[in-house]
């Protein structure tokens, strides 16, 4: 049986600070994916993918769960996703579409199994926020935060895509194979419902 390749991160915050360009000039998308289909060069193969896209998907699950210890277990649990499913993967998009899909498939999992959880998890957040290590922003950006953290699941998933990441509405589209004008739709009223938060809490 083939190892796992070892993914599990540090709690360093460290771990997400890579010295610029180290990885990426050694990532060749075509080779890796040939790699990925022989079982004997996978695990090398599936490492330089973690090292190549974990830092870019912890943000983008950072800025849907929030939390740092959160962001960090759904990224494990993104990984162990991509390996299990790596062999299904038809060409049919770039594979960072397809990595970033099931990224944002894990996070709102996760958003659903703390809503049927006991206690609120989206409140006061912004406290909690200013109490987390990981967090480096100030009050208003906390506040930001918790505003993006009382939006629908959907709404909150392209609000950050569009809003943190700047990812076209396009890009969007394929990821989370929504028109055009829907995601442009729930833009608008996730703008509008965080301003409405934001001048309650003003």
């Amino acid at each position: 049986t083939e190892k796992l390749y070892p993914l599990f991160l540090s709690r360093d915050k460290n771990v997400y600070e890579f010295p610029p360009k180290c990885v990426v000039l050694k990532y060749n998308e075509k080779e890796i994916l040939a790699e990925l289909k022989n079982e004997a060069k996978r695990s090398r193969a599936f490492g330089m993918l973690v090292k190549h896209y974990r830092e870019l998907l912890y943000w983008k699950i950072r800025h849907i769960v929030i939390n740092h210890e959160d962001a960090n277990d759904v990224l494990q649990n993104t990984f162990i996703s991509i390996w299990n499913k790596i062999d299904g993967f038809q060409h049919r998009s770039q594979l960072s579409t397809w990595i970033y899909r099931i990224a944002i498939n894990e996070s709102l999992d996760f958003l659903r199994s703390k809503k049927n959880s006991p206690g609120p998890y989206d409140s006061a957040l912004s406290r909690t926020l200013l109490a987390d290590a990981y967090f480096d922003g100030d009050e208003a950006q906390a506040l930001l935060q918790e505003a993006i953290a009382t939006l629908p699941e959907v709404q909150r998933v392209v609000f950050n895509l569009h809003y943190f990441d700047e990812m076209k509405y396009r890009e969007i589209s394929q990821i989370l194979r929504t028109s055009e004008g829907a995601l442009k739709a729930s833009y608008h009223l996730a703008v509008m419902k965080i301003s409405a938060y934001l001048k309650r809490h003003d």
